[in-house]
């Protein structure tokens, strides 16, 4: 369950490979489904100017709100900065933004730091609220709750219950830690329930840059994070927002899935299928092969390809991941195939000089529609291929204003 715009994420090599163009570049193929840019290996010419900087998630900045509120509310202060123990190992010190005690609670603050990661919560305010009681049974009580700003869980499929607080597991945990040292390290805190709500004072308009409420978390952002650090442009970030979508999307009851690559095409999806839930419509992003065999493994008996021309010439290819500076189309191939489906010669030599599948795509839609059937039919090979046996997986191809060129479910 990730609070994101789509999306966002490369992590695969160093990030000190990584330059800075090529991050722009990068994410701005996250926005728009399909953009021309320079080839590959004129991005790996450009050496990186910096390193990319790491942040902390929202779940490290919740622990260190409630530790510090805490401690304001134990010792009458608060310092400065805390120290959060990472779920995987070694600590990180967090600033903390604001204090106070109102009416016996005390809150604290911490300014969310996304390091060079395109994160929506970036810089936002982060607060834990925190009180304490008497605990009659003996023993400490620490119960977590999400106050303004944070969302409530209302569908099922996700890693916390239905009415729960969008407070995901390894958060909680790093919370309780946090606390648990405080109490660990004060005379006196034996016997307490000590209740810690975390708030988001931008949380509700914050939300609304998320996918939250198609995963069905509404009422602000979620509390995140597996290792307590934010890498810049982390695949796996991405990954795991598509796994919960489709997750949610399964678990709501739905048996088909349409998979679209970014906004432009999941509206022209949407206005296609105008009676679809829209759950049932998820951006997959450049994640061709992870997203078909994640929606096989849970289950749907129909997958849709709904994409644009140049992303379904990769696909029908067999590209597992489709961004343009990791996964150059082949023009000679392209060719081949109008070759083989035309017997046109000149269209062939005409394609294998072209430089971006929308070049090619004026070449054949008007005089030769079946190229494009060609380029579907092996986009539904490719995809059904990574599916199995198990589910059906059908393609649509839109031109870049949205127009159908493709469907196998009417060829």
């Amino acid at each position: 369950m990730v609070s994101l715009i789509i999306p966002v994420w490369a992590r695969e090599r160093s990030e000190e490979a990584i330059s800075e163009i090529f991050t722009m570049r990068l994410l701005r193929s996250a926005r728009n489904d399909e953009r021309r840019i320079e080839p590959c290996k004129q991005i790996r010419k450009m050496k990186p100017k910096r390193k990319l900087k790491s942040g902390f998630t929202t779940g490290t900045a919740a622990a260190a709100s409630a530790k510090a509120a805490l401690m304001l509310l134990i010792g009458s202060k608060a310092p400065d900065a805390v120290e959060i123990r990472l779920p995987g190992e070694g600590k990180l010190k967090v600033p903390i933004h604001g204090r106070q005690i109102v009416e016996g609670k005390a809150e604290c603050m911490v300014m969310k730091d996304a390091g060079d990661d395109p994160d929506v919560t970036h810089r936002v305010l982060i607060g834990a609220r925190v009180w304490m009681t008497y605990n009659a049974q003996g023993g400490t009580v620490i119960s977590i709750r999400g106050g303004e700003g944070v969302g409530v869980v209302t569908k099922p499929g996700l890693e916390v219950n239905v009415g729960e607080p969008a407070i995901n597991p390894v958060p909680r945990r790093m919370i309780r830690a946090a606390v648990r040292e405080v109490l660990e390290s004060s005379q006196g805190s034996e016997s307490k329930h000590v209740f810690v709500e975390i708030f988001v004072p931008e949380g509700v308009e914050l939300a609304k840059k998320t996918l939250n409420a198609r995963l069905g978390i509404v009422g602000g952002i979620s509390i995140l994070g597996t290792t307590g650090i934010v890498h810049p442009l982390s695949h796996d970030a991405y990954k795991a927002t598509i796994r919960s979508a489709l997750s949610v999307a399964r678990a709501t009851g739905l048996t088909k899935i349409i998979l679209t690559t970014g906004r432009r095409s999941e509206r022209f999806a949407q206005m296609l299928w105008h009676g679809h839930p829209r759950g049932a419509f998820v951006q997959i992003g450049d994640y061709f092969k992870f997203s078909v065999e994640s929606a096989a493994k849970l289950g749907f008996e129909k997958i849709v390809l709904a994409v644009f021309f140049g992303k379904a010439v990769k696909m029908a290819q067999g590209v597992h991941y489709t961004h343009a500076a990791r996964a150059q189309m082949s023009m000679e191939r392209l060719a081949d195939w109008a070759l083989e489906v035309t017997n046109e010669g000149r269209l062939a030599k005409q394609i294998k000089g072209s430089n971006t599948a929308r070049e090619v795509l004026g070449l054949v839609r008007n005089d030769y529609p079946a190229v494009v059937n060609a380029i579907g039919e092996r986009m539904v090979r490719s995809g059904q291929d990574y599916a199995g046996i198990q589910c059906k997986v059908e393609g649509v191809i839109f031109d870049y204003d949205g127009a159908v060129l493709f469907d196998s479910m009417n060829t």
